[in-house]
């Protein structure tokens, strides 16, 4: 897995820092880079990514998976061309307070 992150990486290569959305907590230490690359390489690797890891009993993704439903729901007819449109337009309108999670 350290030589495919390596490829991330190096895809990101202008980045500051890449995030990685994890939902098993095990799946990368500082060590699993360590056995795959020279200590110097290895570090700079690891300090290159910020992990971010779902909770173990649920996953916030679910709140991500009813904003898009929410998304979906007020564009069934037509296509959003330009980012800036959801940027400008969706987002500031969308009110938190009257969003309801799924049962």
């Amino acid at each position: 897995m350290a030589i495919f992150l390596q490829d991330i990486e190096a895809l990101y290569k202008h980045a500051e820092k890449v995030t990685l959305v994890m939902d098993n907590l095990s799946t990368h230490t500082p060590g699993s880079f360590y056995e795959v690359f020279p200590p110097s390489q290895a570090k700079a690797l690891w300090n290159r990514f910020e992990f971010v890891y779902t909770p173990k009993h649920g996953s916030w993704l679910n709140m991500e998976k009813i904003e898009v439903n929410v998304l979906i729901g007020q564009c069934p007819n037509r296509r959003i061309n330009n980012i800036e449109m959801v940027k400008t337009n969706w987002q500031h309108s969308r009110n938190p307070e009257t969003t309801k999670a799924p049962k």
